[in-house]
């Protein structure tokens, strides 16, 4: 990196640190503080309450205070990564992105706490102090052979999981990729011989779990800076060295690597040298994990190793060896089940369990984060990448199996599934509101046809499907397309094998479907010669006649192009006396809960007899999603201060539902903050007939609902789910070019879903 570059970052680093407040973390409460009630509760003297429970039960803590999500990272700043002895205060900023990353990966809480004490049994007896507060203590940063020392005492005299992160952070990770790197080479562990530089607590760390894996100990030969541990050597060694000393007579790295099949550096930077590479066995597996220089560069090594499978610690090569795919969930996991530490079984549940995800098909989250990545199990894909949202729900449970099943949990669960459920949906947002919706669906195998078939988002969606419901995809698009596509993302999907296609360009069903199409459109202006160049061209139009024949139950369309293009087409083939557009819904997940609104996309100025039909389907489907609606009508004008407007409209819609039978609130016309606060609606309007906050809006402009939509996704971080295309019996959903595959998945099973299930 050029001298002009590193300042550049620098700086940006620098300001990133101050603004818009310094440093990366502050606190928030989590409890309402608005009034003298509240107060009451939160102090004197409801506050006894919980302290007396915790008096009785010292369980109780993790139902009444934070400490059940609570972990401290604990260090002394003298061994930071790149960085060296720079002490306590400087050690904050590093400490401080640690229970960001807690926080991002995880939803732990945390607090970094440097401590200026460098005697180590004197830094254990403060990190021991601090169990009431906290239900984990990660040790960060603290130099060998000292770190031993303070966790192997803070282990011995606490009750809650002590975890030194340099350490078996490290080693999980590295055991991790180990272990996808021999199946790659074709290679088992107990057969393998080791060559590792560096004797620290990291390298020693790895060596021992490398043990526990299978590796045996007279096939491992360590080299410090020193060269060759070997029995009998004096200068620089430690008992942990000590353990791995060699009989032999040789002393330098350079003797040692012959025929080594596995090279582990966590030393420095040029250690391994092109020509040692040159005698290591064939396809070497080189983890070189030194900062920000590694032992070996990886070109260099495949000038020599061509087959040589390679890991670094550095974020712009493949197989990036990072902790953050280990402590966020080993953490979770352990916090949990309440485990008093985290023994040998929960490590190696969290390596089982982070290799066998970089063994699956890659997910649609992941692949987004890291476009332009091949993200396919192999060489160059050992383990999975931190933002892979997977990891959350399938390495803390693991690692909270494992505590249960060593007898270690104070709070084991009973129900695995659930928690594996609770865990995704605090990663995907919709997952828990979705979760009615994917089980009424998986009572009736739909077919469900994509109509842009190409589109990745389409067949990460199509390979999701397959796994996750009884759903049968059908994609529309040319097949050579669609399978190189599936193969360039590492899908496991192929077609014909596993779902069916339709090719504009060749399919034995062509003259049927032009036929049909001409048959509808025959005496609105289509020719036989316009229907047949509408089946070659026309995806969307495909898709509708596909379900007009009963060939789909349903199709999903609009992953690119404008939505009431899509909507014409399918109107024009579907539409009919009994189906017709009622409007659009999307739902909004929210920090505190769901928002739907209306119309969004189908009227751009609707009618008093539009919005009762918008209302009454967006009641429907809200129960849907297991939430009773409260729907408000949306305008500038606020219970009839302004005559004129989208407020006439909305009061003549209302009037319509007055003289129906509904079951349902519904109130309006009135301001969104009104919507959403009772007490300014109640001073506005006492006595209205709305309870609570609203959670259906519905607006009698297209613009004002499409413009609060976007507001919502790009500044409140709503999540959206849909838009729901209401009135066509669900025989046809229109998303929007923004779509996710997570989103496209959702609408399947929304598509999914009998008619029955919603009425």
């Amino acid at each position: 990196m050029s001298d002009s570059s590193n300042e550049t970052l620098r700086e940006a680093a620098l300001f990133y640190h101050e603004n818009p407040k310094p440093g990366k973390l502050e606190v928030r409460a989590t409890k309402p503080l608005a009034n003298g009630r509240d107060l009451a509760r939160a102090y004197s003297p409801g506050v006894a309450e919980a302290c007396l429970e915790i008096t009785k039960d010292v369980t109780n803590a993790a139902r009444y205070t934070a400490r059940g999500n609570l972990v401290a990272v604990v260090t002394n700043g003298s061994a930071v990564l790149g960085l060296g002895n720079i002490g306590a205060l400087a050690s904050k900023p590093v400490m401080e992105g640690k229970a960001v990353l807690f926080k991002k990966f995880a939803g732990i809480d945390c607090f970094d706490i440097e401590v200026n004490e460098t005697d180590p049994e004197k830094l254990a007896d403060i990190v021991c102090a601090l169990e009431p507060t906290f239900g984990a203590i990660n040790l960060e940063d603290i130099k060998a052979p000292d770190c031993f020392i303070v966790e192997k005492l803070c282990r011995e005299r606490m009750n809650i999981p002590v975890f030194h992160d340099d350490q078996h952070g490290t080693a999980i990770v590295v055991g991790a990729a180990a272990t996808n790197a021999l199946r790659v080479a074709g290679k088992k562990f107990e057969d393998i011989k080791i060559v590792s530089t560096g004797g620290g607590a990291a390298g020693i760390a790895c060596l021992n779990m490398l043990l526990k894996l299978g590796v045996k100990r007279e096939n491992v030969w360590l080299c410090d800076i020193k060269g060759l541990v070997y029995e009998g050597r004096t200068e620089e060694m430690t008992a942990q060295k000590a353990a791995y000393a060699q009989n032999s007579a040789k002393r330098t790295l350079d003797e040692v690597i012959d025929g080594a099949d596995m090279f582990l550096g966590l030393s420095g930077p040029g250690v391994l040298k092109p020509e040692m590479v040159a005698k290591m066995s064939d396809n070497p597996i080189i983890f070189a994990l030194a900062n920000p220089t590694p032992e070996i560069m990886p070109d260099e090594a495949r000038k020599v190793a061509p087959g040589a499978i390679i890991a670094t610690g550095r974020s712009d090569f493949p197989n990036q060896v990072n902790n953050v795919l280990c402590f966020p969930f080993i953490f979770r996991g352990a916090l949990d089940v309440g485990a008093s530490e985290i023994n040998d079984e929960m490590q190696i549940a969290c390596i089982e369990g982070i290799a066998e995800l970089a063994r699956a098909t890659t997910s649609a989250e992941a692949a987004a984060a890291y476009q332009g990545e091949q993200l396919t199990f192999g060489a160059d894909y050992l383990i999975p990448k931190p933002f892979d949202p997977r990891l959350s729900a399938v390495v803390s449970s693991a690692v909270a199996k494992a505590a249960m099943d060593t007898s270690v949990a104070a709070r084991p669960i009973g129900d695995m599934e659930a928690y594996k459920a609770k865990l995704n949906a605090s990663v995907f947002k919709s997952a828990l509101l979705m979760r009615p919706v994917f089980e009424a669906a998986a009572t009736a195998a739909r077919r469900i046809v994509f109509t842009e078939g190409e589109d990745e988002r389409v067949l990460r969606a199509a390979q999701a499907i397959l796994e996750e419901t009884t759903e049968k995809p059908i994609l529309i698009g040319r097949p050579e397309v669609i399978e190189s596509r599936c193969e360039r993302a590492g899908l496991e999907i192929r077609p014909s094998r596993d779902f069916e296609i339709v090719n504009p360009e060749n399919d034995p069903r062509y003259r049927d479907y032009w036929g049909t199409y001409h048959e509808i459109m025959a005496r609105r202006g289509v020719t036989p010669d316009i229907a047949r160049a509408v089946m070659r061209t026309n995806t969307t139009a495909i898709g509708a006649v596909m379900v007009q024949r009963g060939e789909a139950d349903s199709m999903i369309c609009g992953t690119f192009g404008e939505y009431r293009w899509h909507l014409n087409y399918v109107t024009q083939v579907l539409g009919c006396e009994e189906y017709r557009p009622h409007g659009s819904l999307s739902m909004m997940i929210l920090e505190d809960g769901p928002l739907f609104l209306a119309d969004t996309h189908v009227w751009s100025l609707p009618t008093p007899e539009n919005l009762a039909e918008v209302a009454l389907g967006a009641a429907r489907h809200a129960r849907r999603f297991g939430v009773e609606p409260r729907v408000a009508f949306c305008s500038q004008s606020q219970f009839g201060n302004q005559f004129e407007g989208t407020g006439k409209r909305l009061r003549a819609a209302i009037s319509i539902l007055d003289g129906m039978e509904t079951d349902f609130e519904y109130e309006g016309e009135m301001n969104v903050d009104a919507a959403l606060d009772p007490e300014l609606r109640e001073r506005l309007l006492p006595g209205g007939r709305l309870s609570g906050a609203a959670n259906v809006l519905i607006f009698g402009h297209a613009d004002a609902a499409s413009g609060v939509r976007n507001i919502l996704k790009m500044k409140a971080n709503g999540l959206e789910v849909g838009p729901i295309l209401m009135g066509m019996g669900n025989r046809a959903h229109i998303v929007t070019p923004g779509v996710t595959a997570r989103g496209l998945l959702n609408m399947a099973a929304i598509a999914g879903t009998p008619v029955a299930h919603y009425g």
